[in-house]
């Protein structure tokens, strides 16, 4: 594992570990011994970090079989117990193979004010930097903000960039792109979709639309629907996650904003709840500030070492 990446995520985890590891070592502390009382205060902990009643009960379930099977009765235990517990959860939702040679299509959606097109933007840097040609295609029509926006990225990052004007089809804009990138011979092709609430139904019918157009073209290139969500919004993401699932099927997520809330405990009930893998998580600001997710360094990070007994 590399300890510079589990310090880094650490740091950006550094609300979301505070709220789960200072009760935690409260608890510890208090109780000495496992205990029905010391389990129920270990549920309030988790519920209230955003992991969520079900996932909480599931992650309970585990940890109460696994003191058995241990034998466990110290308190002190508990911390690095869980934290294999949530590394195998995280691992029961694998990522699609998406490192294969094979070229690739990311349909990049979300709703408004998630980071999604500055993610687009860090998802082709990431490639950049593995020696992929990348390709930009701005599907937001609703808003020419978005079309700039990701043309000044496109020039930084220094990758191509297919667009149409303000109003146009975003049917047509992804026809455009995929043909492009296919003709082109491309690594990647991404694809930024507009922002768009999950309870509006038409809107979620159009990006069906977009998404079947994608489908049809695809030739030799593997899509991956990927969703962006904002960690600072909690439960709310998991619905998000939920609605944008039954509409294009998301194989997996970008997790943005997470170094600026206590509420990654979400992670944890997207994987358990949904079955959808976390890919990539945003960690600052900068394009190349995008790492991929992993359980066993994510777990590290979140939980670290067991607190020392007082």
């Amino acid at each position: 594992m590399a300890d510079g990446l589990v310090s880094r995520l650490k740091a950006s985890l550094n609300k979301t570990r505070q709220k789960i590891l200072a009760p935690l070592e409260e608890a510890v502390h208090f109780h000495k011994k496992i205990s029905p009382e010391f389990y129920e205060e270990l549920e309030e902990i988790l519920i209230t970090s955003d992991v969520g009643y079900r996932t909480t009960m599931l992650l309970m379930e585990k940890l109460k079989a696994k003191v058995k099977a241990e034998k466990a009765e110290d308190t002190a235990v508990v911390q690095s117990f869980l934290q294999t517990i949530i590394t195998e959860l995280l691992a029961t939702a694998p990522p699609p193979l998406i490192e294969e040679d094979s070229p690739l299509a990311f349909l990049v959606v979300g709703v408004n004010g998630v980071g999604k097109t500055t993610s687009i933007a860090k998802l082709a840097q990431f490639y950049r930097q593995q020696e992929k040609t990348c390709l930009l295609v701005a599907g937001d029509t609703f808003r020419a903000a978005a079309i700039d926006q990701l043309a000044i990225w496109a020039e930084r990052i220094g990758v191509g960039l297919i667009n149409h004007q303000e109003g146009a089809d975003p049917g047509a804009v992804a026809f455009d792109g995929i043909t492009a990138a296919n003709a082109r011979k491309l690594d990647v092709a991404i694809f930024d979709t507009a922002g768009r609430l999950h309870t509006k139904v038409n809107l979620m019918s159009e990006l069906k639309k977009v998404h079947r157009v994608i489908s049809q073209n695809l030739a030799s290139r593997k899509l991956v629907n990927v969703l962006v969500l904002d960690a600072t919004t909690g439960q709310n993401a998991l619905e998000q996650a939920r609605v944008f699932h039954e509409a294009v099927g998301v194989d997996g997520i970008i997790l943005t904003k997470i170094d600026g809330t206590a509420k990654g405990g979400i992670v944890l009930a997207i994987v358990a709840e949904l079955g959808i893998p976390l890919l990539w998580l945003g960690l600052g600001e900068q394009a190349d500030d995008l790492r991929r997710f992993d359980p066993k360094e994510f777990a590290a990070a979140l939980l670290g070492e067991a607190p020392s007994r007082g």
